[in-house]
């Protein structure tokens, strides 16, 4: 089960440098040109998990495995995307294969660096971003809509449910307004067939200068506004500054963001935003041989969650042991969390929840 981000946005506000440091790699060539990035580069990157120390610790286990997320650095697009310009076309197919948006944008002021609009406006490069994606999922409707409407005429009720998803969508991009804000809770898997980009969750990554990395800035501050006001998510990074911490010995960086006045690395936010963002949890694993995080999407019963592990764990699941993450550190493990009665063993009906420590009985 692969959970993906695309990173997207306009050229030069960051894109590459961001991922280049979120992969530790300098896979995708970060250029002061547009279009440097000519294919996307895919990256996967452990998702950071204090918890997995811990576990380890008790469990005295000799590997430590975390889970992890994948990222994908998207060639940038411009003005004029959804009829062709640029690498609109190329953009556009890259982007419908992403579970989610990361959008960056350019928060910070550098003469060096030239903006395809000429100059620094985060609320309007969002705007010029979505209004692309809008048009292109409104044309892909209007292109799949005469077809519905025969068929639901005629009696096809799977035409005619997706008819009713469809028109509210439809009514929705026509007043600038992204697919998400039409689509019921109850319809959002059927959605997903419908491959629109404005669908996706989004989250807005402000790029700032080293300056501000710490507190943010005014352009940071309006996409701020912006983000809450859509219920999106916002984190603000300076992504320069990310690509000198990626290169830092592990010991080396906790005094480098001391120095800055950073709590945690911006891309680590990044990371656990994307994991949010995709309504991710993360289950553990334990042992003498190793440590393991999973994860599978909030809401996932037992037998599923094995099915990560191995298909063969879900067709053949009995019932799985379960330990919240905070009673097996407490009580130092499996055997004082059964003497104090905190390991439960749940049927095929229980929802994980984020943190738990499974051991699952099968037999196939």
């Amino acid at each position: 089960m692969g959970f993906n981000c695309g990173i997207v946005g306009l050229p030069n506000v960051g894109k590459s440098t961001l991922f280049n440091a979120l992969t530790a790699t300098a896979a995708a060539q970060a250029a002061n040109y547009p279009f440097c990035t000519i294919e996307p580069n895919v990256g996967r990157v452990a998702v950071p998990d204090p918890r997995l120390a811990a576990l380890a610790a008790i469990g005295k286990s000799k590997a430590v495995i975390p889970t992890s997320l994948e990222f994908v650095d998207i060639a940038g697009l411009v003005r004029g995307a959804s009829r062709g310009e640029g690498l609109g076309n190329q953009f556009l197919a890259n982007i419908r294969e992403v579970d989610a948006i990361i959008h960056v944008l350019r928060c910070f002021e550098d003469g060096d660096v030239t903006h395809v609009e000429g100059s620094v406006d985060p609320i309007r490069d969002a705007e010029t971003v979505e209004t692309e994606l809008m048009l292109a999922d409104l044309d892909s409707l209007e292109r799949r809509l005469p077809a519905a409407q025969k068929r639901a005429r005629g009696g096809d009720r799977e035409q005619q449910a997706l008819l009713a998803l469809m028109e509210p969508i439809i009514t929705a991009l026509q007043a600038g307004r992204p697919a998400r804000t039409a689509i019921p809770p109850d319809q959002v898997e059927a959605a997903k067939r419908l491959q629109l980009m404005t669908s996706k969750p989004v989250l807005y990554v402000c790029n700032v200068e080293e300056s501000a990395a710490a507190t943010g800035n005014a352009h940071a501050a309006r996409v701020a506004e912006r983000a809450a006001a859509e219920g999106a998510g916002v984190v603000t990074v300076s992504a320069a500054i990310e690509a000198e911490v990626s290169l830092l010995a592990e010991e080396d960086r906790r005094e480098f963001l001391d120095g800055l006045g950073l709590q945690d690395s911006g891309l680590d936010r990044v990371i656990r935003a994307g994991y949010a963002l995709l309504g991710l949890i993360t289950y553990f694993t334990v042992g003498p041989k190793e440590t393991r995080a999973w994860t599978v999407v909030r809401g996932t019963k037992a037998p599923q969650a094995a099915a990560v592990i191995h298909n063969d764990f879900e067709r053949g699941f009995i019932a799985c042991e379960t330990i919240a993450y905070e009673d097996y550190v407490a009580l130092k493990g499996e055997a004082g969390a059964k003497e104090a009665g905190k390991m439960r063993v749940e049927g095929r009906d229980y929802v994980v929840r984020d943190g738990d420590v499974l051991l699952f009985r099968f037999n196939v």
